[in-house]
């Protein structure tokens, strides 16, 4: 079932005039997007290996090496303690780049540690979901399962993130205990595009597009739909530059074609776009499912399936 929040920023603004502010900061935000290097997938340098990684971190945490990839770690609050040996339950985030996470975001990051649930990513450039993102997303999740993290961490992929987050939950629904969205994409012909995706995929653009139906995270989310995974998804419905049907609202069309609609949790932010506007980071529904799916997969149980 949808539900729809109104807008607090914007909620004095006539319909018109919130429209055209809308546009104008979605162009805004597609004009940054869309001047960062897209480096695909690619192995790091042996320069950039070598280096020690650095990364700014917006709450306590941890900054380290997987396979030549910067990865980073928000260690969680000594809360909820766990027996000795439980595994520590997770979410894994994305995209992981030199902004992400950013400021915008350090109140609900510190609500997950808070509640004792770690978030990690590893950064593989503009990778886009790509097969290579997430071979090198494989790296990072083995390494927190030996450091005693849950196999089965809860996924959070904001804005292009959703390509990774979805990406990953296809390719091993098995490990994934929920799938969140801010804004996500989950068709690359929507953003980047396929001449912007091509590269991190190794293919032109008219190549990736021939194989959509195998590469396209939206086109083989049945496979997420048919393992049961619950979606909790926040999503503006002025949105230019992530258009919310062709992403998340074709995520929950596909579910309910295979009678798993329930499953599925699709909050339409009334009069927003892309943006920065609070209600997107500071989404309590959003949040709880998050800790919710993190703490059933550390513990093995489909609490968070069930209670949707």
């Amino acid at each position: 079932m949808n539900t729809s929040i109104a807008p607090i920023a914007l909620g004095i603004l006539s319909s018109k005039h919130r429209t055209s502010t809308a546009i104008l900061v979605a162009a805004a935000l597609a004009a940054s997007l869309a001047a960062t290097p897209r480096a695909g997938a690619q192995e790091p340098t042996p320069a950039a290996a070598a280096a020690p990684p650095t990364k700014n971190l917006i709450v306590p945490g941890e900054v380290f090496d997987v396979g030549g990839h910067t990865a980073f770690l928000f260690t969680p609050a000594e809360v909820n303690a766990l027996p000795p040996g439980a595994p520590r339950p997770w979410i894994l985030y994305g995209p992981t780049l030199a902004a992400y996470p950013d400021e915008a975001e350090r109140w609900m990051h510190e609500r997950f540690t808070e509640a004792g649930v770690a978030v990690a990513g590893i950064d593989t450039g503009e990778s886009y979901g790509s097969p290579a993102a997430v071979a090198a997303t494989e790296k990072l999740h083995a390494e927190m399962v030996k450091r005693g993290y849950a196999a089965k961490p809860a996924l959070l992929g904001r804005s292009r993130g959703g390509l990774w987050a979805s990406a990953w939950a296809i390719a091993h629904p098995d490990l994934t205990a929920g799938l969140g969205g801010i804004y996500p994409v989950y068709d690359w012909r929507t953003y980047p595009g396929a001449e912007g995706a091509a590269g991190a995929y190794g293919l032109t653009p008219a190549d990736l597009l021939a194989r959509v139906d195998e590469l396209c995270p939206v086109e083989r989310i049945d496979v997420a739909a048919r393992a049961g995974i619950p979606i909790c998804i926040i999503h503006g419905d002025i949105d230019v530059v992530v258009p919310i049907e062709p992403n998340s609202g074709r995520l929950k069309a596909r579910y309910e074609a295979l009678g798993k609609g329930d499953l599925v949790e699709l909050i339409v932010a009334e009069g927003q776009g892309h943006s920065f506007w609070e209600g997107f980071f500071h989404c309590q529904p959003l949040v709880d499912f998050l800790i919710e799916s993190a703490r059933a997969g550390a513990t093995g149980s489909d609490t968070a399936a069930e209670g949707k």
